[in-house]
């Protein structure tokens, strides 16, 4: 692709970026057939091919981007089409270059404003999440069927955590900004299953990793919290602790980049790189399994999260270690389209999010599991919405 950016911004670490990414991408579209919005809307906009000449043109000056950005808006940063693409376009990295400044330049209705500001303020700390649920909760009587649905099943029976160790080999790991409210077995179910692994998994200071507010827009907000997480973790990880494991692979993705995003930052350029060099999602630990009657006769449909299977380029581990427990994994259809949670996106494109839903539903119980698995807290509240189905973190039928 042939591109003319403005020296100006060329002349920047993230003008020179971009004008690599784009100059990489041969209109080819093979994009668009794994695209999850392009699939629903046939909108040529709608797929990475079109994002890419609407943040282009915008860049180039060409446009005002008040109709780019609710294209942009619209997608859910799922990166199959990363994962499809024969040229390595890195399409996340130029829709957040894209995003950023269309968000600087174009004014959102005030409803759009207050929203993102909400979703960001609330969701980013647990206590705020554990009030809105309670107040969720008592409402929910009364409430639209549809909405009721999106409140998330209270924990129960939640396994204890066991007590840490002091002889064996410690790793950290985050709490989570909602998954410590909504689900806290899961991280509890981690703690038993490294333990019987040989490591004492503990829970570092903070709780959300910047994603939502970076993928929001507030830019600001997620350099402050991703700051105070390195300042945080940098000196546990060169002391005692061997990696940062994390639970959720939406948290566990958006760590990684963290070298990426502070590469400006010449404060923490160097401890954000070691930062993303540390962390794990949980499913590539090498587990110790231990032979249980649950997984006897339990037939189990897995979805593998898009910051799993795209982000991080995982793939069949999970699986593996559930089908040599006993459990039967059954086939899905099309394992590599989004759920349409994707972060704050069922709360902000609930129409869009919506189908998506239902079509990753009908893949996932097409053979009529006992039990849908995933390993990202987004997707399993999103799943569950929609299901009587039991749906589970993949660690917790370890357990």
């Amino acid at each position: 692709m042939q591109t003319s950016l403005p020296d100006s911004f060329l002349q920047t670490a993230e003008g020179h970026q971009a004008d690599k990414i784009l100059r990489k991408c041969v209109h080819c579209g093979l994009c668009n057939a794994t695209c999850p919005t392009y699939q629903l809307t046939g909108n040529e906009l709608d797929g990475p091919r079109g994002r890419i000449y609407l943040i282009k043109n915008y860049l180039e000056g060409k446009t005002d981007g008040n109709i780019g950005l609710r294209h942009l808006d619209r997608c859910l940063t799922c990166l199959s089409c990363e994962t499809t693409c024969p040229s390595n376009v890195r399409f996340g990295t130029l829709l957040d270059t894209g995003r950023k400044h269309m968000n600087e330049a174009v004014k959102r209705s005030l409803i759009s404003t207050i929203k993102r500001y909400l979703i960001i303020r609330i969701f980013s700390k647990p206590y705020r999440v554990r009030m809105i649920l309670w107040l969720g909760r008592l409402a929910k009587p009364f409430l639209p069927k549809k909405l009721a649905s999106k409140m998330p099943v209270q924990a129960t029976g939640a396994p204890k955590a066991a007590k840490a160790n002091p002889d064996l080999p410690k790793m950290l790991t985050i709490r989570g900004c909602v998954q410590s409210v909504v689900a806290p077995q899961i991280n509890n179910a981690a703690v038993k299953v490294l333990e019987r692994s040989g490591f004492c998994l503990e829970e570092a200071k903070g709780d959300c990793c910047g994603a939502l507010a970076y993928h929001l827009g507030d830019l600001k907000k997620a350099e402050k919290t991703i700051s105070q997480n390195i300042d945080s973790w940098y000196q546990s990880l060169k002391g005692k602790y061997e990696f940062l494991v994390v639970s959720s692979s939406g948290c566990s993705s958006f760590i990684k980049q963290y070298g990426e995003i502070m590469q400006a930052n010449s404060n923490y350029t160097g401890r954000a790189e070691f930062i993303s060099e540390r962390c794990r999602d949980l499913s590539e630990l090498d587990i110790r399994l231990e032979t249980h009657s649950a997984g006897e006769n339990c037939t189990v449909a897995f979805h593998n999260p898009c910051t799993l299977q795209h982000g991080q380029k995982v793939y069949g581990k999970i699986e593996a270690q559930l089908q040599k427990l006993g459990y039967k994994l059954v086939p899905t259809m099309d394992p590599h389209l989004c759920c349409g949670s994707a972060g704050s996106y069922s709360l902000l494109e609930t129409e869009l999010s919506s189908k998506l839903l239902e079509n990753k539903l009908a893949c996932l119980e097409h053979a009529q599991p006992d039990v849908i698995s995933t390993a990202n807290i987004g997707c399993l509240m999103h799943l569950q919405s929609g299901t009587e189905r039991p749906v589970k973190h993949w660690i917790e039928l370890l357990v």
